[in-house]
């Protein structure tokens, strides 16, 4: 069993505006912007540049540079099957919990070198399947 896709990267941004600015000039108009977050959709992956969540702290996954990984499943039982490869590997996760927005389920982990990655549960809309 591997990922189907990359759902989502995150990198930590000094200036949203800036950033949007930027980006939209080769990715197109974004698909969410407010003063704290810019994202694009590429393909099924959605690429995210938000401000720190606080001060800039090195070893601080969420005050600087590239924030977490995300894999792609489709359902909550794919999710669940990859829970179970992490938990037979024995590689420390926090279960599976559900993002920030309140919407979607996902497991976390770190890597050897501290980043983290996720397994995030977001099935591919039908009609861009098929493109």
């Amino acid at each position: 069993m591997i990922p189907k896709y990359i759902d989502h990267i995150v990198l930590i941004v000094k200036d949203v505006n800036k950033t949007s600015e930027f980006y939209i000039k080769f990715l197109g108009k974004p698909e969410l912007k407010n003063d704290e977050e810019v994202a694009f959709k590429i393909g099924e992956t959605k690429l995210f540049f938000v401000l720190p969540l606080k001060e800039y702290k090195l070893n601080d996954k969420d005050s600087y540079s590239l924030n977490h990984l995300s894999f792609g499943v489709t359902s909550t039982e794919e999710l669940r099957e990859f829970e179970q490869v992490l938990n037979n590997a024995k590689i420390p996760n926090k279960g599976i919990r559900i993002d920030k927005y309140g919407k979607k389920e996902y497991v976390s982990f770190d890597d050897p070198d501290g980043y983290r990655i996720e397994f995030y549960n977001r099935p591919i809309e039908k009609d861009n399947a098929t493109q």
